[in-house]
């Protein structure tokens, strides 16, 4: 059972996925989804939020994109916690005499799970505006104008969120 407010708000979730089609799979990846598994992330994230638009109280189109953000993130949870009951084999016979490669995929590994790290480490109020910039691809007024803030306080936010990660490398990253 529905009513005009579930349409209403599947017209805006509609809107911002011909948007942004790609979106919900830069998002899933910004949430250490690898990048082969993004684009399933992604349809599941949607598939949720189609199924579950109910829950969403206003269809406004920011509270529409944070909870959609939401649920991309508890798929990106899901996924993880079934990777560590099921880790999958890293290497197999075939690959075991190319060590070159295979340590430098474990170098780039090491580094991405350090930046992820240091990226999880981050308060929600600078990580967010961050992401909606570097991932999403939006400038500091459309964060802004998604997180309803002042486009000043959005830059503000980006900036403290970038100092905050280079602070996490020259301490922690750079060590090693």
């Amino acid at each position: 059972m529905h009513d005009g407010s579930d349409d209403a708000t599947r017209a805006v979730l509609s809107g911002l996925i011909t948007a942004e089609p790609d979106r919900l799979r830069r998002r899933s990846i910004s949430l250490g989804v690898p990048a082969a598994d993004a684009e399933d992330a992604a349809q599941t994230s949607l598939l949720r939020a189609w199924r579950s638009v109910a829950h969403l109280e206003t269809p406004e189109p920011g509270r529409v994109c944070s909870w959609l953000d939401a649920i991309a993130r508890n798929v990106a949870i899901d996924l993880a916690r079934q990777r560590a009951r099921r880790p999958e084999a890293v290497l197999d016979d075939d690959t075991a005499g190319e060590q070159t490669g295979v340590d430098a995929a474990v170098e780039i590994r090491v580094f991405l799970d350090g930046a992820l790290e240091a990226l999880h480490s981050l308060p929600e109020t600078i990580c967010e505006p961050l992401l909606l910039a570097v991932v999403d691809g939006l400038s500091a007024d459309e964060v802004a104008a998604r997180l309803g803030i002042e486009p000043a306080a959005a830059r503000q936010r980006i900036s403290r969120a970038r100092k905050a990660l280079r602070a996490c490398r020259t301490t922690g990253m750079g060590d090693g």
